[in-house]
């Protein structure tokens, strides 16, 4: 029993020694931070100029991202709400001749859509007297669409400035630039359209001008003509054939997946479908590129205040050589001069990075809430993108600590006696 006893006693000292050892550790850390903290806020210039450096950089990749991923994704938007959908169905080799209702009924059956609806699309020749003088536009395009089902799947309708949309076979809405070329067409006014059809003859007809469409930034169908499907398969000769069809749905995120499941569907039809990624990557590849050269001058921008860090730090070493001398002299070590300075960087990079998120997060709640947009044009498309926001604060705090790593070696590098010499 008494050896026994032994081993119980010798290993609770052994652990109470280790508990005191970690014990002490906590309590140096702490002293450290404590130092570390006094000397910073003792230079409030200096914490001052390395806060806002930081600040500043993390602000300046905030701004870009609001701007020109908020311009990118309002491309998307409008792109997806106008023209293409979530979802562009064509045919890889011709026309579209599956009825529309079959196709509409096929994807309201799906509980992510919210609404299907066929396009056709050409070019024609406009005329029309104005105050007694003929005006002839040449090469506008021309998108025919189905009135009713038009609106579930698309936001065209909501951009008719003027008048209504599509009413009926013999009416047309303008796009706004096309209205102005035709010498500020108006609701009401009459004129005629040529569009050739399949076999290479032409067809004129008389129409009404029922609207007036005109989108911000103009990525609606502000350079078009739109009119009823139909009567533009009767000028074409494309009976009950479309060109494509616009699907809308609810959650956008599902888009591939029913994408998949159409394309299985319909298995010996030459169908090609394509997300809205697919259907304006040509278009978008461009802004891609943009972003990524904005986002790494935003980098670089961040980098810019890491060197105003070392710059600081630097200072504030050649401030504190009396203190480091003194530390020096009873007993501290080199590792512990340099973890009060690095302590110092971090404290730097904390407070910087808490108040640049701020400052970002409050310069994109104010575009989100304004619905900001320049010169009154297309409307930025804002959102928290929070791994990105997490991501940017992180890599400052990271690279504020980086920044104070050579100013702390410096630190370290002073001996006692010629540390108190310099004073």
């Amino acid at each position: 029993m008494r050896p026994l006893f032994l081993i119980k006693l010798s290993v609770m000292l052994a652990l109470y020694t280790k508990y005191i050892k970690y014990q002490t550790k906590i309590m140096i850390f702490m002293y450290q931070m404590r130092l570390a903290k006094r000397m910073l806020f003792n230079k409030k210039g200096s914490l001052i100029g390395a806060v806002l450096a930081v600040t500043i950089g993390i602000l300046v990749i905030h701004v870009n991202f609001v701007i020109f991923q908020g311009l990118f994704d309002a491309i998307v938007r409008d792109i997806s709400n106008y023209r293409n959908g979530d979802i562009l169905v064509t045919d890889d080799a011709d026309y579209i001749d599956k009825s529309d209702l079959a196709l509409v009924n096929w994807f309201e059956r799906i509980p992510y859509v919210q609404g299907a609806t066929p396009r056709l699309s050409s070019s024609a020749e406009i005329n029309m007297t104005k105050n007694g003088k003929l005006i002839e536009e040449t090469r506008v395009p021309v998108v025919g669409v189905d009135p009713l089902r038009d609106v579930k799947a698309s936001t065209v309708h909501e951009t008719v400035a003027d008048g209504t949309y599509v009413l009926n076979r013999n009416s047309i809405v303008l796009g706004n630039n096309v209205a102005e070329d035709l010498g500020n067409a108006q609701v009401g006014d009459n004129l005629k359209l040529l569009v050739v059809d399949r076999t290479g003859e032409d067809q004129i007809r008389r129409f009404n001008v029922a609207g007036i469409v005109k989108s911000p930034g103009g990525q609606g169908l502000d350079y078009s003509v739109v009119m009823h499907i139909d009567t533009l398969r009767d000028m074409m000769g494309r009976n009950g054939e479309s060109g494509s069809f616009m699907v809308k749905l609810n959650d956008p995120s599902k888009a591939f997946e029913v994408k998949q499941f159409f394309l299985a569907s319909f298995p010996n039809e030459d169908f090609l479908a394509e997300t809205i990624e697919e259907s304006a990557e040509e278009q978008l590849a461009g802004f891609r590129s943009g972003i990524a050269m904005i986002n790494m001058i935003g980098y670089f921008g961040m980098m810019s205040s890491a060197f105003a860090i070392v710059t600081i730090q630097m200072m504030l070493v050649n401030g504190k050589t009396r203190e480091i001398g003194i530390m020096r002299s009873i007993g501290a070590k080199r590792k512990d001069i340099l973890i009060i300075f690095i302590f110092q960087g971090m404290i730097i990079g904390l407070i910087g990075a808490s108040v640049g998120t701020a400052a970002g997060l409050g310069y994109t709640f104010y575009a989100k809430e304004t619905k900001m947009s320049f010169n009154n044009s297309l409307p930025l498309e804002v959102s928290y993108n929070w791994p990105r926001i997490f991501e940017t604060a992180l890599l400052s705090f990271s690279l504020a600590i980086i920044a104070s790593l050579y100013p702390s070696y410096r630190a370290t590098k002073l001996l006692p006696v010629e540390a108190m010499r310099n004073v």
